[in-house]
């Protein structure tokens, strides 16, 4: 293997069936990790030990390895040990992510999503939880990061994984944009609010009604607004000379909030169309849409005289 001057950096990423560990990896991908789920471990050094590519400009990103008890050859001791041998290894700076959360959430999660749990197909996901809880317990007492994601929604559970890792690659400030409807109330902690409600309203067309602001006819309806481009513009320039400022003065989070009467129709739109101009100039922001899954209803929406300036069918 080639020698590297730095320990190149492990993350073994494991925990509770449930508790999040795919979003955990899917973050970490986005903060430029390499991520690879459930290998079979007796290819742990097959895959270590296999050079990047001749020529990659990717060579050095840190490695996120998804372990759980599905795991082929899943052994809890034994991956205490191993880890420990590759820290032994001076071109490797290992470390260990156990996601946490307690049962009877989990027991909720697997309801939710009617999805048995992968050790108890045809039992009581109780059961399955009891036992997985037994078998990860090495994993659990010797973990470098333990994180708690019972009371996390998957926005908080990135929050905290951009807070933890993206920290270590910078202090990066962790930047976040959601959409949100001003009838359900104002988002908490959101730094910057931009109020959407000028532009026409795809609520008083009935074939836009039930779509979302994710769908291209509703996208089209809102960009023929003619404050549309000029609005839109001068808020992403806004953002570009922001948030590096923020990151300057070392602001850990930054929450761009855009919001409509309902939050699912022009809000969510925005928040996607200025979110990909951020990415574009080299941000990661994390998207949610706070109120998209909410039905549409006419009671909350503007008042019925606004309805026949937009030409509503």
């Amino acid at each position: 293997m080639t020698e590297r001057s730095d320990p190149e950096r492990l993350l073994l990423v494991t925990g509770m069936s449930g508790a999040g560990k795919s979003t955990a990896l899917n973050t970490l991908e986005d903060l430029g990790w390499e991520v690879v789920d459930n290998l079979p471990l007796k290819l742990l050094d097959r895959l270590l030990d296999t050079p990047p590519a001749e020529g990659s400009a990717r060579d050095h990103r840190p490695l996120a390895i998804g372990i759980d008890s599905r795991t082929r050859g899943f052994d809890a001791e034994g991956i205490v040990k191993r880890a420990a041998k590759l820290r032994q290894r001076a071109h490797y700076d290992v470390a260990m992510l156990f996601l946490d959360c307690a049962g009877a959430e989990l027991e909720r999660r697997y309801d939710e999503t009617r999805r048995p749990h992968p050790l108890a197909t045809d039992r009581p996901a109780s059961d399955g939880i009891m036992r997985e809880r037994e078998l990860l317990t090495p994993l659990r007492e010797t973990a470098d990061y333990l994180l708690d994601t019972t009371n996390l929604s998957r926005a908080d559970l990135q929050h905290e994984l951009r807070t933890r890792f993206a920290a270590e690659r910078g202090a990066e400030t962790v930047l976040s944009v959601m959409s949100f409807g001003f009838a359900r109330g104002l988002p908490r902690n959101a730094d910057l609010v931009f109020d959407m409600r000028f532009l026409r309203n795809p609520h008083w067309d009935r074939e836009l009604k039930p779509m979302t602001g994710l769908d291209a006819p509703v996208r089209d309806y809102i960009a023929q607004d003619a404050a549309y481009a000029p609005a839109l513009e001068q808020i992403e320039a806004l953002l570009l000379t922001l948030v590096p400022r923020y990151a300057q003065e070392g602001k850990a989070y930054v929450t761009v909030a855009f919001g409509c009467t309902g939050g699912r129709h022009r809000s969510v739109h925005c928040a996607e169309r200025v979110a990909g101009r951020l990415r574009e100039a080299g941000f990661s922001p994390t998207v949610t849409h706070r109120d998209l899954a909410a039905p549409p209803r006419d009671a909350v929406e503007e008042p019925k005289g606004s309805r026949k300036d937009f030409g509503t069918k």
